[in-house]
C-alpha cells in the first residue's frame, strides 16, 4: 500500500454542523470526510464516482472508521489516501486524516468500492484503464 500524500488529497475545516452533542466531530461526518477525499482522489486521476470507464461507476459497499483523537470546531484537517487493494470488480482505499496544526492522526479507516453499471443496475468488472490509473498511485 502506498500513501498518496504528494497532493494531500483534501483539506477540511470543521464547522458547527459537523459537531455533535458531545462537542466533537460527529460519527457520521467521518464518512463524509472519506467521501470528499475519495471524490478528490478520483478527480485527480481523471475519474469520478459515476464514471470510471466502460459505462461503470462505483458504489460503496463497506466502510470502517477508527477514531483516534477528538476533533473540535474550527480544527483544520487533511486527508491522505492510499489504494490498499485492487480486485476484479472492487478496490479498497485507506484513509488517514490528520489535524494540520500538529500533524496528529485523528481518524483513519478503509472503504471498499465496487464497480457498478448504473444503467443495467449490476456489479461489473473494473475497467482496465481505471485499474492502471489506480495502480500507478
Amino acid at each position: 500500500m502506498m500513501w498518496i500524500s504528494k497532493n494531500r488529497i483534501a483539506h477540511f475545516e470543521i464547522r458547527i454542523g459537523d459537531i455533535n452533542y458531545g462537542g466533537h466531530l460527529g460519527n457520521d461526518k467521518a464518512l463524509l470526510l472519506f467521501q470528499d477525499a475519495r471524490i478528490r482522489f478520483l478527480e485527480s486521476i481523471g475519474f469520478s464516482e459515476r464514471h470510471i470507464g466502460d459505462q461503470a461507476g462505483i458504489i460503496l459497499t463497506e466502510a470502517h472508521v477508527y477514531f483516534r483523537r477528538e476533533v473540535f470546531l474550527h480544527d483544520t484537517l487533511y486527508a491522505d489516501i492510499a489504494v490498499a487493494k485492487v480486485g476484479n470488480s472492487s478496490f479498497e482505499l485507506a484513509y488517514s486524516v490528520k489535524r494540520m496544526v500538529d500533524e496528529v492522526e485523528v481518524l483513519n479507516g478503509r472503504t471498499k468500492q465496487v464497480a457498478f453499471d448504473y444503467e443495467r443496475k449490476k456489479v461489473t468488472r473494473l475497467p482496465e484503464d481505471f485499474i492502471r490509473a489506480i495502480r500507478q498511485q
